[in-house]
Parts: C-alpha cells; sequence; structure tokens
C-alpha cells in the first residue's frame, strides 16, 4: 500500500465553513500527518486534494465545485478528495464530475487516513461504509499546540427541522459525546498549555439530549472537574437559555461571557415560515437579560434576509427589532434555496437583488452595534488571552477579551505568549482595539 511506500505522499486540505469543519479539518490533517504523509504547500505540490466543504447556500456549494475544479487545471494528476457537508447530501450524483475522484460524507472523514490507506493506489470508487466501521460519535482529539485556544466538539447533528435549512440532512441527527470524554479532553488540553478551550457542535444546546441529560450538567462537570481558565460556547437557540443555565454562567469561574445566539430573523411572521419556535419578543427579553446579568457581554447572531414570503414590511420589522436590540455584532447572508427542504418549494420566492439590499443593511446595523460595543469597552480593565502569534501588521502582541475582542496590546515582547494578562483598553481606531497590559 502506498502509505508504507519509501516515498512520501503529500496532501493539501480546504477547509469551506463552520467551526466544526474547520475542527475536523485539522483532525483529518493531524491523522494524516501522524501516519507518514506530509502537509503540502500548495495544490501544485500536492498528490491529495482534500475539501472539506459547507452546503449552507448554493453560493458556497459553487465555491466547492470551483476549487474542485480548479485543482485539477493546477495539478491534472492530483488526486481530489470531496468531503463535508455538500459530500453527504449527493455522494452519487457528484461522482459524475470528471474533477471529483472520490466522495467521502461527514461520517465518513475522521476515517479519511483509513479510506486512502485501501484505495489510493488504484483510484477505484468504493463505497466507505465496505471497509470502516462508522461510529455514533466521532471520539476526535485534536492536539494542535500551535494554536492559542484549542476546539473540543461535543456533539455533532441536528434534530430541528428549519424550512430552510439543509444542514440536518447533511449532519444527521443530533449525537453528544459523553461528559467524561469531553471533561478529559478538556484536561488534556490544559494539561498541554491552553487556557481557553471552545466547546464546538452544530447544535451544542442539544448536547445530551440523546442520553437524557442537558448541556448545564455538562458545563457543571467542566467548572468542577477540569484545571482549564477559559472556556466558550458556540451558537444556542434562544429557548435553551434557560435562567437556570443563565445563573449558573453568571456565577461560573471560567465561562466567558459571549453568546452567540442564532435568530434568523426578527419578524414572527417570519419567525413562523421558517419553523422557528420562538417569538422576537421572547429574544429581545433574553438578550436584554443577558445584557443586564453581565459585564459587557459580547453577543452576536444571525439573520437570513429574503427568506420566501418575506415582505417589504416584514423586513422593515426585522430591521427596526434589530436596531432597538442589545446585539453586540450581527453576521447576516441572503436566503439561498435549498433543494429538499420546506423553504425551497414555499411561493413568494424573494428576488436575489432585494436579498442582496436588505443583507446590506443588516450589515450596516452590525457595524453600528459593534462599533458601540467596542467603544462601551474603552477604559475598562479586561483579562486577555496574548495569541501565541504578534499581529502581522504591527508586530505587537494581541490578546482576546473575555468578551471576544481581539485587541493589539503594546509590547511585542514574545515571552507573553499564551498568558492569561490584565490590561487597559485604551482606543479604538480603524477597525482596531488598543491596550495598555497591567
Amino acid at each position: 500500500m502506498f502509505l508504507y511506500n519509501t516515498k512520501m505522499k503529500k496532501f493539501y486540505i480546504h477547509t469551506m465553513g463552520c467551526k466544526s469543519n474547520q475542527f475536523e479539518s485539522a483532525i483529518i490533517k493531524e491523522n494524516l500527518v501522524k501516519n507518514g504523509l506530509q502537509e503540502a504547500e500548495n495544490i501544485e505540490s500536492s498528490d491529495i486534494f482534500i475539501l472539506n466543504s459547507c452546503t449552507v447556500t448554493h453560493k458556497s456549494d459553487n465555491e466547492a465545485f470551483y476549487l474542485l475544479r480548479n485543482a485539477k487545471h493546477k495539478n491534472p494528476d492530483v488526486i481530489t478528495i470531496l468531503t463535508g457537508c455538500v459530500a453527504q447530501i449527493e455522494k452519487e450524483k457528484l461522482l459524475e464530475n470528471e474533477f471529483i475522484d472520490y466522495v467521502i460524507g461527514n461520517d465518513e472523514k475522521l476515517n479519511l487516513y483509513e479510506f486512502l490507506k485501501q484505495i489510493i493506489n488504484n483510484r477505484t470508487n468504493c463505497a466507505v461504509s465496505d471497509i470502516m466501521e462508522l461510529r455514533e460519535f466521532h471520539q476526535a482529539v485534536l492536539e494542535d499546540t500551535t494554536k492559542t485556544r484549542a476546539s473540543v466538539k461535543i456533539q455533532d447533528g441536528c434534530d430541528n427541522r428549519c424550512s430552510y435549512c439543509i444542514i440536518p440532512f447533511a449532519r444527521g441527527r443530533t449525537r453528544s459525546a459523553g461528559s467524561y470524554f469531553i471533561t478529559q479532553q478538556v484536561m488534556k488540553l490544559a494539561n498541554h498549555g491552553f487556557k481557553e478551550v471552545i466547546l464546538t457542535g452544530i447544535h451544542i444546546g442539544q448536547w445530551g439530549k440523546d442520553f437524557g441529560l442537558e448541556l448545564l450538567d455538562l458545563l457543571k462537570d467542566i467548572e468542577q472537574n477540569t484545571t482549564i481558565e477559559r472556556y466558550r460556547l458556540g451558537s444556542l437557540n434562544p429557548l435553551e437559555i434557560t435562567d437556570e443555565l443563565l445563573e449558573f454562567l453568571q456565577k461560573s469561574e471560567k465561562f466567558c461571557p459571549h453568546f452567540h445566539l442564532s435568530l434568523q430573523s426578527a419578524c414572527n411572521k417570519t419567525l413562523k415560515s421558517m419553523n422557528r419556535f420562538y417569538t422576537v419578543e421572547k429574544y429581545l427579553a433574553q438578550i436584554e437579560k443577558i445584557n443586564q446579568i453581565f459585564d459587557l457581554p459580547f453577543l452576536g447572531s444571525d439573520i437570513i434576509t429574503g427568506y420566501a414570503g418575506e415582505t417589504g414590511e416584514d423586513f422593515e420589522i426585522t430591521r427596526q427589532n434589530l436596531e432597538k436590540s442589545g446585539l453586540s455584532q450581527i453576521h447576516t447572508f441572503p436566503y439561498s434555496v435549498r433543494e429538499g427542504t420546506i423553504g425551497a418549494s414555499a411561493p413568494n420566492q424573494v428576488d436575489d437583488k432585494i436579498k442582496e439590499k436588505r443583507a446590506d443593511i443588516v450589515k450596516a446595523i452590525s457595524r453600528q452595534k459593534y462599533d458601540d460595543f467596542v467603544r462601551k469597552n474603552i477604559g475598562t480593565v479586561r483579562e486577555i488571552l496574548i495569541e501565541k502569534h504578534p499581529d502581522k501588521k504591527s508586530g505587537f502582541m494581541k490578546g482576546i477579551t473575555r468578551n471576544y475582542l481581539t485587541i493589539i496590546t503594546n509590547t511585542k515582547d514574545t515571552s507573553l505568549a499564551n498568558t492569561l494578562q490584565q490590561a487597559k483598553i485604551t482606543g479604538y481606531e480603524n477597525g482596531r482595539i488598543y491596550c495598555e497590559i497591567l
């Protein structure tokens, strides 16, 4: 088999999309290197090109196909492997494309080394399930000490069926890693010197649902049974932020006050058509409560503009509600029709130009809210985690606050890397935040 040949096989991996994909790509890379492959600097010098794809929008699908086609153009001999969410949806159809050699779904991608070991020499397509055992949850561990912050994937899949979203079909039902496994990985990362971990997944608020526990149970475990100094949560559904959870997080010595609450629309009519089971009033009240409980928490959210049936009046309601919300930043994108979802067959689809115009309006609101949030932080003293790599533009060390602000320090002392420091935020200019280490 090729992996035992004296000639080193080189691979190049490109990642699209969410933090789960980024985490999984890092696992894939680590496993391939451990088993004798070498990471190439570019596609031209690689034997294998791996694309870990995203399928949230048509734009991401088209980008994936462009990248694969371009890889073959740059290096006709390269073996192309498409994995990720695009690969999960239409495996057989994708293999009809001449620029795609292999398609490996989300269920199999963390076992990519085993797949390559079996079939790379003859390039014959085969069912991945024939050569590897699929697991309920990939108990994956990432040990990349070149990063300042680490990620632990605690959950995969989603049991919701939002009418615009294809991800449940790409990722499957919700599956959770065990609490003991997670706390052991957090401890292992702490022992490696990491000061902060990010708890990631597709829908982390559903953690434990498959074995009768709740996310709060896991967080209590991490608080009590690990020595990690800081942790952050991935995206949560507003309905999953209970008073009990907030009370715990408020008292936590380790939780970073950084919330990302999925919204998607700030109009009740649109939320109902999206199959989202909360109201704007409930959401705004939750945001207000969080802002009152925590000291300048970072509050991010998502908005889809131009979902099927969204009228100008509906969007105006969204705009007004976003304006008055206590959000710190809003990630927005125009609605993209995904075949196989309810939204794809819904009447009154919105023109693409209108979607884009509405997205631009939300982006402007987001910029203003972020600027306002940063300015509220000026003059305050914050704990920052100094990044391992200095700011490329200035050469000064940079760090991240508990409330998710990346700031430029007043020192070039690299010995401070990966340490926690107290710093006073002093200024904000041209999108860059500055501080003085105390």
